[in-house]
């Protein structure tokens, strides 16, 4: 028979459909909090208030806000699991309160800033010296600016993900897939990539994934950071990946865009969290406001 605690990740894999990542860290936070109970000799499925109280507290010290936050998610998850399969009565996680986290405002590259990033990550398409790694470098950084994927979504991505009709199949969080549109741009990287990039690195190896390194096999999380990193040496500030997907979504709403549309585009379970970049565009606007109208400001 399994323990509750493997009986709660198969939950959450099976009727969430969390992530690899997402379940290593609930597990890891259950972890600590079961060496914690067996210091007091007290049973994981009967802890009581008092013990997970002193448990939040006497880890409060050591970690950050959003992970604490994210331990008081796990631990709330556990007992009401216990609670649903009726391993215990009570949920002891019911006075529990979680921190406030501080609002975060995404940080977008501007337009000429993810120009001066995608021109130096690679040669443009119709460059017929270019190198073939920096042709796949700036497939990558073209797809990523113009589809706003999660660079766990880019590595994921097959050979048959991405059809000729100019549309992109991503598996996102959750396993959910969606369908995002690939821009004229992107399109061109990405074929150049494909025929005269591709063959040469598939020659190495026998992976169905889109981008290939130089052994064939599927291109890391590693590896493109690095492709950004870079690219992004002749910019001012602190790039990533992740950089590129919030600069996608803040772009789109500048030139016009309905907010649900985006939401669909970026794959946000609730409009709540892609509301957050029209708060980035709204100081956009303020900005230009303020310096281009007459009467403004003193």
């Amino acid at each position: 028979m399994s323990s509750p605690l493997e009986s709660y990740l198969r939950h959450l894999t099976l009727e969430r459909g969390l992530s690899k990542n997402t379940l290593a860290a609930y597990r890891n936070d259950l972890d600590k909090y079961f060496e914690f109970l067996e210091r007091r000799s007290s049973d994981p499925v009967a802890a009581s208030a008092k013990d997970l109280e002193e448990f939040s507290i006497s880890v409060a010290s050591s970690l950050s806000a959003s992970s604490r936050a994210r331990l008081m998610a796990s631990l709330r998850g556990y007992h009401k699991f216990l609670v649903m399969e009726n391993l215990r009565v009570d949920d002891p996680t019911k006075r529990l309160r979680a921190p406030k986290l501080a609002l975060r405002l995404p940080k977008a590259l501007s337009q000429q800033e993810v120009m001066q990033l995608i021109e130096a990550s690679g040669p443009a398409p119709e460059d017929e010296s270019a190198d073939y790694l920096r042709l796949r470098n700036r497939a990558i950084v073209e797809l990523m600016y113009s589809t706003g994927a999660r660079v766990s979504e880019i590595v994921n991505l097959d050979l048959d993900e991405v059809d000729d009709s100019g549309l992109m199949r991503v598996r996102g969080k959750g396993s959910k897939e969606r369908l995002v549109p690939v821009g004229s741009y992107a399109k061109a990287a990405l074929d150049a990539y494909l025929v005269r990039s591709r063959p040469t690195l598939a020659a190495r190896g026998a992976a169905r994934a889109l981008f290939l390194n130089m052994r064939g096999n599927r291109l890391s999380r590693q590896s493109i950071w690095e492709i950004i990193q870079k690219a992004a040496a002749g910019l001012e500030k602190e790039v990533s990946p992740h950089s590129l997907r919030h600069s996608f979504a803040t772009h789109l709403l500048e030139g016009g865009a309905d907010v649900r549309v985006v939401q669909e585009l970026l794959g946000h379970a609730s409009v709540t969290t892609t509301q957050i970049y029209t708060m980035v565009s709204v100081d956009t606007l303020r900005e230009v406001y303020l310096a281009a109208h007459p009467r403004a400001q003193r």
